[in-house]
């Protein structure tokens, strides 16, 4: 191929060469993120939000810059402008992409490589500029397969087999869920891998009148995936295997519209939404809760929204204190004690990520005791349920191990035993007996609270799944069956 400028036409162009130059620089990022973090960029919002991060604003500034450069001021640096542009918007938008935010540091470093770049290999820069393109075609072809796959998925996986929907609540207390991202069941806190001795959380729940539920576990492995099903009453099996990520629009489901928000809302419930992170709000869904203490505007486009973190004190009592003569529904959501590293590269040996996870234990302790402290002081008469979303993981090197097969029957607890307890207030019927996974948390709540037990004759089967893509055939697995039993059957 002939690269010489004067065999490629565009490249003599002043608005041409540096508007090629700028897409070569931004298409690829684009198309990695969107390939990488579809499910929390599939919004309107979002597509244009990246477009004109990724694409529009460099657009701009390599024109508008080397329009400049061609004042005769500017004629010794000229050559170098557009190998600097294109080297350190490239690196800084692939940065971006891969940890969701700047860094001065990086920012730096990145700025150091560009300027080496650009004075020392300027005259290699069309062949970078093509390498890009070709990155970016490839891109593309990436992209391609995960739109398709995401878009093979029912969106009606939560239709109900009959007609809750439409129960009718006798009993209306205020119901708080309060969830505690990864705490374990007070059983398993004692044994296996934690050895955790004293529950102080226990006593001080057994002391406010709550059933703690021994041996409760959860159905899936991470926060979206159980909540997607809590929430919707009904399996999804990780999209059935489609993907092998999180389910599609999986935040829409929790936050949006379900059967759980419909029900309350027919029965005359104010929802409200709660959380320390505006992490379920990441993807910007429609919010389907009247309330939510995170306000979309002061939510970033990128990130996982992990970071950011308020005290969800101050907005319960303050929603306590206005809240009316309509029943109430809270979901809080706390992030302690979460579980270990997520990654391979940022766990540090399984003791030292159990030492990690106890300190956090300490936390959420303190936390979801201050919270049941509020509300029994000003809902005194509430039901109130805490229920973790999966276990801390801890056993494990990394979170993410659970992709790997394993026999290990105490790792397997580690990751889906969590804690159930409910404060049920006097009254009401408890429709609880059947109650082992959170799949049908809600169920056996509507059941009590309607005094109807027929909504319990399609509870949904009490089973335990993970992805594997390591050690068996990639896919979704049950793990755990119907009676407690591990198993390993991948799902059809």
């Amino acid at each position: 191929m002939n690269l010489k400028n004067k065999n490629i036409a565009f490249l003599k162009s002043k608005i041409l060469y540096p508007f090629f130059a700028a897409l070569g620089a931004g298409l690829y990022p684009l198309f990695f993120y969107f390939t990488n973090n579809y499910t929390m960029v599939n919004t309107w919002g979002h597509v244009k939000f990246f477009i004109k991060l990724f694409l529009v604003l460099p657009v701009l500034v390599f024109v508008g810059v080397y329009l400049i450069s061609q004042f005769k001021t500017f004629e010794k640096i000229r050559k170098y402008i557009l190998p600097f542009l294109g080297t350190f918007a490239f690196l800084s938008l692939l940065r971006l992409c891969l940890y969701g935010e700047f860094s001065y540091w990086a920012g730096l470093l990145i700025l150091v490589l560009a300027g080496l770049f650009a004075f020392y290999l300027h005259k290699h820069f069309r062949k970078l500029l093509i390498f890009q393109w070709l990155l970016a075609v490839i891109g593309l072809f990436t992209l391609i397969p995960t739109l398709f796959q995401q878009m093979q998925f029912p969106t009606e996986w939560n239709k109900q087999p009959d007609a809750i929907a439409e129960v009718t609540l006798k009993k209306k207390p205020n119901v708080y869920f309060i969830q505690p991202d990864g705490y374990v069941n007070f059983t398993q806190l004692k044994k296996g891998y934690y050895g955790v001795e004293e529950t102080e959380l226990e006593d001080f729940l057994v002391d406010e009148g709550f059933t703690n539920y021994d041996d409760f576990r959860s159905n899936y492995i991470s926060t979206l995936t159980s909540n997607s099903a809590t929430f919707n009453m009904k399996h999804h099996y990780f999209n059935k295997g489609i993907g092998l990520g999180e389910i599609l629009n999986s935040r829409d489901f929790i936050v949006s519209q379900n059967p759980v928000l419909d029900i309350f809302k027919n029965n005359g419930y104010t929802t409200n939404l709660v959380v320390e992170t505006p992490y379920l709000l990441m993807s910007r869904p429609k919010l389907g809760f009247d309330y939510c203490n995170y306000k979309f505007e002061d939510i970033n486009y990128m990130g996982t929204g992990l970071n950011e973190e308020v005290d969800v004190v101050p907005p319960l009592e303050e929603r306590l204190e206005n809240k009316g003569n309509d029943p109430q529904f809270f979901f809080i959501e706390i992030l302690n004690p979460s579980h270990i590293a997520t990654w391979k590269n940022e766990g540090e040996g399984v003791e030292k990520e159990k030492e990690k996870w106890l300190k956090k234990l300490e936390v959420a302790n303190r936390k979801v005791k201050e919270i049941v402290s509020v509300i029994n002081e000003k809902d005194p008469d509430a039901l109130v349920v805490i229920m973790a979303d999966h276990g801390g993981y801890v056993g494990y090197k990394y979170m993410r191990e659970i992709y790997i097969k394993t026999e290990d029957e105490a790792l397997l607890n580690s990751a889906y035993s969590i804690q159930l307890s409910i404060r049920w207030p006097e009254g009401i019927t408890r429709q609880d007996d059947q109650l082992k996974t959170p799949v049908n948390l809600f169920r056996c709540l509507f059941s009590s609270l309607s005094e109807d037990t027929v909504y319990l004759e399609h509870l949904e089967e009490d089973e335990s799944f993970a992805i594997i893509d390591k050690g068996a055939r990639r896919g979704v697995y049950k793990y755990i069956d119907e009676n407690g039993d591990f198993v390993f059957e991948k799902v059809k």
